[in-house]
Parts: structure tokens; sequence; C-alpha cells
């Protein structure tokens, strides 16, 4: 697909787009409900899909947003249709929808197919309280493939010129229930269940994880199960889960992994993890700092289930997974800067420019670990808030080997 072809479909898409009323009961539950009037208002907006991320290299394309409001003028439902072209997996429909049906509950689903080796199949859905009374509860199921996946070795000084390639195959759930013992104090337990495969990947200029690392230097690379349990033990004062403003939060987690049930190698992780959101008078400015500390424990743990920093939520100036080791040290500060609010396509949506630095690294333990050896990342990042629930971001990161692109959607560091 050229990017004559590209322009041309999302010039379509801008001809088509509209604000159109529909019945509700051609948007069934959980599309919309009571909430909501009939008919239904619903707003499409065009938008270019483009990104570059280090891992997969240029994306282009483009979406049309549909957003659904309810009664009082919320958007409580986004569908976003989407066509892409990547050079090395070809054309990809995606299908990405965040629907909030009624307070306290979300449901993510993420449809994504390419032509060559891509595709990822996620649904995500959250209750605070409505199933059980002071209970929040999180299912994440997912079957996906990432042909561009890379593994460079162990450590913060294993070099960008030792990369290489796979295809990581992954199937699995993830279910945590979080109970209030106390105002501010909350206890949280999960388990995951993870099958991981290890192929070629998508990267033809780059040599297989496999053609360069033996699977005794590098265990875990030829696939692995892992079935883990965890617990937590939090501290909140924040004041939104999905977009915090003031507040505080402290957690401490253990998570353990057996072979008895059926995972490739016992090991344990425990981390801590501290967030200071602080405003301004008016809300104008907030500024989020965030500590994190990560451990590992254990023999011949596979490389995915160690300590990992890299990507649109840790280091935002490298690709997923950029360094790996037995623990990490992560520190984030960002200052949200509300600008205006931008009335586009009869959508009202709140614009932040919020600039960043990150700073993080790897080793085999925080005793070991560094000054020379952490990671600055400093970057600016774009927000695009449609009240009350959506969260559009653009993330630009400058690490030592470049910088890097993200978009998605949602908060760093939200929950």
């Amino acid at each position: 697909m050229s990017l004559k072809t590209i322009a041309l479909a999302f010039l379509l898409c801008a001809a088509v787009s509209c604000t159109s009323e529909v019945p509700r009961k051609d948007l069934p539950y959980p599309l919309t409900s009571k909430s909501y009037g009939d008919p239904v208002k619903v707003v499409t907006i065009p938008l270019p899909a483009i990104s570059t991320d280090p891992n997969e290299g240029i994306t282009a394309g483009a979406l049309a947003a549909m957003l659904v409001y309810d009664k009082k003028g919320d958007v409580r439902t986004l569908l976003a249709p989407q066509l892409n072209y990547n050079k090395n997996y070809g054309i990809s429909g995606t299908i990405y929808g965040a629907i909030y049906p009624q307070p306290g509950r979300s449901l993510e689903i993420n449809i994504s197919q390419s032509q060559r080796r891509n595709y990822d199949y996620e649904m995500t859905l959250k209750d605070r309280g409505n199933f059980v009374r002071g209970v929040a509860m999180k299912a994440f199921l997912f079957h996906l493939k990432d042909g561009s996946a890379r593994f460079f070795g162990f450590g913060s000084a294993s070099p960008l010129e030792q990369q290489t390639n796979y295809a990581d195959t992954e199937t699995g759930f993830d279910v945590s229930a979080i109970i209030d013992v106390l105002p501010k104090f909350k206890i949280a337990a999960g388990e995951r269940l993870k099958k991981v495969d290890i192929r070629p990947g998508a990267i033809s200029s780059l040599p297989f994880i496999l053609d360069r690392f033996t699977p005794q230097e590098v265990p875990g690379s030829t696939g692995f199960t892992t079935n883990a349990q965890r617990i937590s033990l939090i501290y909140t004062t924040l004041d939104s889960n999905k977009a915090p403003t003031s507040g505080v939060y402290f957690s401490g987690t253990s998570e353990w992994s057996s072979k008895a049930l059926g995972s490739t190698a016992n090991f344990f992780h425990y981390s801590f993890e501290a967030e200071d959101y602080i405003p301004s008078s008016t809300k104008r400015f907030i500024t989020i700092v965030r500590g994190v500390y990560n451990q590992t424990i254990g023999s011949g743990v596979p490389f995915l289930e160690r300590s990992i920093l890299g990507g649109e939520d840790t280091l935002r100036g490298y690709g997923r997974n950029r360094f790996i080791d037995k623990s990490y040290t992560l520190f984030n500060a960002e200052e949200r800067i509300r600008l205006f609010t931008w009335r586009v396509f009869n959508v009202n949506a709140n614009w932040e420019l919020a600039p960043f630095i990150d700073l993080g690294a790897v080793s085999s333990s925080i005793y070991s670990l560094s000054a020379k050896e952490f990671k600055p990342c400093p970057g600016i990042g774009v927000r695009a808030i449609v009240p009350p629930y959506i969260v559009g971001r653009i993330d630009i990161g400058v690490g030592q080997e470049g910088p890097a692109v993200f978009v998605g959607l949602g908060y760093p560091f939200t929950f």
C-alpha cells in the first residue's frame, strides 16, 4: 500500500464524517444503556494514524473514531476501526472499543489482524463494586503475536548492535480482585496464566534470537509457560483511578511462579511503587513523580519474565523490552499542563502538554546498581481528553539510541 492510497483512504473517511442520531435499539447493551437518550448521538471523526516505534518502524494509515454520547453529553463509548500499513506486516485491520456502560464498569476490546505475522485479540473487563460491594475486579484475556519483538542481551550495557528479532506469540489471562479493607488501604490478589511461543520474526534484516544466543544463555527462548499468583498491599488517596489530579499511591507486590502449578520455572517477584500527584491551586498544572523498584529471584527464569524496562509506560525513549535483568529501578517525572478546550467535529476535548523525563536502569540487584547504568529519557507528550473517560496521547521520548514515538489511549501510570 502506497502513501497515496493511505491518503485516499483518509479523504474518504473525511468525506463521510458526520454527527448522526441512531435508534438506541441499533446500539444494544453494552454499547448503550438506559443512561443514553433515544435516539443516540454518534459523532464520527476521521483521523490519520501515523506512528513510529523503535521495534515496529513506521506505521501509517487512517481511522474513524465513533463517539457515542449519553443523556448528559458525556462520551461513554468509543469505537475506532482502523486501517494501517507497515512494511514488515503489510496491511492491518483493527477495531478498538472502549465502553463504559455504567459508572464503575468498563469493557475494552482490541481486534487486529495483519497480512503477515502479527495479530492481537484482547479483551479487558473492569468492574468497581457492581458485582460485589467494596470489591474491584479485572479480567484480561489475550491471544497475540508480535513479529517485531527484540532481544539485545541481558543488562544495561547490552549493545544495540547485538539486537535480534523474534515473533512473540502469547495466549492467556490475567485476573485480579481489589478489596477495600480500610478507607485508604486495599488488598489485591490475582493470577495470570501465559503460554509463550518463540518463532522467527518479521524483521528480515536482523538475526533470529536463537541464531545468536543459545537456549542455555537465554532461558525461555524456545517458549515457556507461566502460572503465577500475586498479592499486593495498596495505600491510595488518589481522587480518580482513570485520570487522577491529586493524591498519593503506594503499593508493595509479591508474585510467585511454581512448576507444581504448570510453570516452566520456579521464580519470585517483588516490587514497590510510589506515586505523588501535586496540583496547582487551579489544577491547570499537575506534577507527577513516580518511583518503582522490581526484583526477580530464581534460576532459569524465562527472559520475558524478568525485570524489564522500555516502552510507553517505563522508558519512553526506547522500544518495548529494551533492557532485561534481574531487577530494575525506575523514576518518572511529568508535568501535565492544561492548555485549552477545543471543539472539533462537534466534540469538546481538553488539550494538555506534558513534558517528562524518565530515568531507569536494570541490574542484578539494587546493591549492584551504579549511577552510570541509568538511562535518561527526556520527552514531551500531547494529550486530548474527551470527558469523562477517553484520553488519547502521543509521547515522544529521546533515549541514547534515538527518538521513540508512542501513540495510545489512557494516561501512563494509571491502574
